[in-house]
């Protein structure tokens, strides 16, 4: 194991030096930043913080923090999930939510350049006034886009554009050892030794702190067409999502959930936006399906094609919502899914898994019958047109230790099942420090000893966000 030195005020003057006035020491240091979104994975207030402004910065606190044996931790927004940026290890934490200026486009090739604390947002708006559209679309929308790339979180729109990894053509990154290095290009394609770029994105802060991004963009498409429609029962709602995905319509996102998580999410939002009882029968589930293209003429036979096939298969009715203020209504309502589950749960944990669309209906049954031995409630939902699912463990009732153990339990048989279906233990939460175990039980000894060597060569003390992904190898 890593032995690890105190941040002294010696070493908190040379940071001074370094960032004059962004230097927090001891009890000045931000509280938030010993925690993210999902504390019942631990908190820990680092024992010194930098508010960054540049990579020249970032490379001077790294190498002054690998001299002396320093670990460090890199903070974006902080709303992960899965304690990813939670300083366990002490030493400094590295924020770079003040690195938020989108530096230029190049609309030639259709690409952006941005600091790594851009907010998702901030970039999605400016880029359609460029008449662009950065496809991936997380349900954290003040999340920074270096933590979208550090987690490859790619969201709603996975189903038709591909996920972050996909998207991101160059980065600029500071090593463990504060040298500054580039990997990608603006390229299309590649074939030019080991693809260092895409062993940084989904990462997680472990080998490198990117500093630069440069992503790719697409044409905005000029309509958007949002279906919600209902299902009296879970089973049928799911059962139709493989058969929407493959029957050739090309769907930009496809959402499930439940009703219950939608009762949360209004509550929360004191707004009814989903019908609850369509023609006399209680609605059990949705789907929320958005389409776009060049104009609304062109999808209105896609929508039409759609509604067809969605009655067919037993859905209950097909709402269109074909304007802007409906569109945004309907998807604010499954943007605050999480958020409602906060204000009303005291106890959390969470799952983000990847199967087959295909299996989908199987795992959701096999989620809800195992849930039943437990004394906690679920409350699911997923970007269902990828197969990935989001599954949250909820109680107001049992014992933080008692409901860590059950959960333990509930967890260790649902990622089973996910691997016995093929698919992946996180599909863009990452593993952070509270799914390591899993991710161990799932890919082996031999893969886990592959990423640890991965670490040492890029990080031989052992310096960078420690305790994450995996257990630490012998330095």
């Amino acid at each position: 194991m890593a032995s690890y030195q105190p941040v002294t005020k010696e070493i908190v003057e040379q940071l001074e030096k370094i960032a004059p006035g962004r230097v927090y020491f001891g009890d000045d240091v931000n509280p938030d930043y010993g925690r993210d979104e999902m504390p019942i994975y631990g908190t820990r207030v680092p024992e010194a913080s930098v508010d960054a402004l540049t990579t020249g910065e970032i490379a001077a606190v790294m190498k002054l923090c690998y001299e002396n044996n320093i670990p460090v931790t890199t903070r974006g927004a902080g709303t992960g999930l899965v304690g990813g940026c939670v300083p366990v290890m002490g030493g400094v934490v590295i924020a770079t939510t003040k690195m938020n200026k989108i530096l230029g486009y190049d609309l030639d090739n259709y690409t952006v350049t941005v600091q790594p604390g851009v907010l998702l947002q901030q970039l999605a708006e400016d880029a359609l006034s460029h008449e662009c559209l950065y496809p991936p679309d997380p349900g954290e929308k003040l999340a920074t886009l270096g933590g979208n790339v550090s987690t490859n979180a790619s969201g709603m729109r996975g189903v038709k554009y591909g996920a972050t990894r996909d998207y991101v053509k160059a980065m600029t990154v500071v090593l463990p050892t504060g040298e500054i290095t580039h990997f990608g290009s603006s390229v299309s394609k590649t074939s030019s030794g080991y693809n260092l770029l895409h062993l940084m994105i989904g990462s997680e802060g472990t080998l490198g702190i990117i500093t630069e991004l440069t992503l790719k963009l697409i044409p905005a498409p000029k309509a958007a067409v949002s279906l919600v429609v209902p299902f009296e029962d879970l089973a049928s709602c799911i059962a139709m999502v493989p058969k929407l995905r493959h029957s050739g319509l090309n769907p930009q996102a496809i959402e499930f959930f439940e009703k219950a998580i939608l009762v949360t999410s209004e509550t929360y939002l004191k707004k009814q936006v989903f019908p609850r009882v369509v023609d006399g029968v209680d609605v059990g589930a949705y789907l929320l399906i958005t389409f776009d293209g060049e104009s609304e003429e062109a999808l209105n036979p896609i929508i039409e094609r759609a509604a067809e096939l969605l009655l067919d298969q037993g859905a209950l009715d097909v709402l269109v919502a074909d304007s802007a203020p409906k569109r945004k209504e309907a998807w604010a309502a499954r943007s605050s899914f999480l958020e409602g589950i906060e204000e009303q749960c005291k106890l959390l944990d969470e799952c983000d898994v990847v199967v087959p669309v295909t299996q989908i209906p199987e795992y959701v049954v096999y989620a809800d019958t195992l849930a039943k031995n437990y004394d906690f409630q679920l409350q699911y939902f997923g970007h269902a047109g990828d197969g990935n699912l989001h599954i949250y463990a909820c109680s107001n009732d049992l014992e933080k230790d008692v409901f860590v153990q059950q959960v333990d339990d509930f967890m260790s048989k649902l990622y089973a099942k996910t691997m016995e279906l093929g698919g992946q233990i996180s599909g863009e939460h990452g593993i952070g420090r509270g799914k390591i175990k899993y991710l161990a039980e799932a890919v082996g000894p031999t893969n886990i000893a592959l990423m640890q060597g991965i670490k040492k060569v890029f990080d031989p003390k052992l310096l960078l966000n420690p305790g994450k992904v995996f257990t630490l190898p012998e330095a």
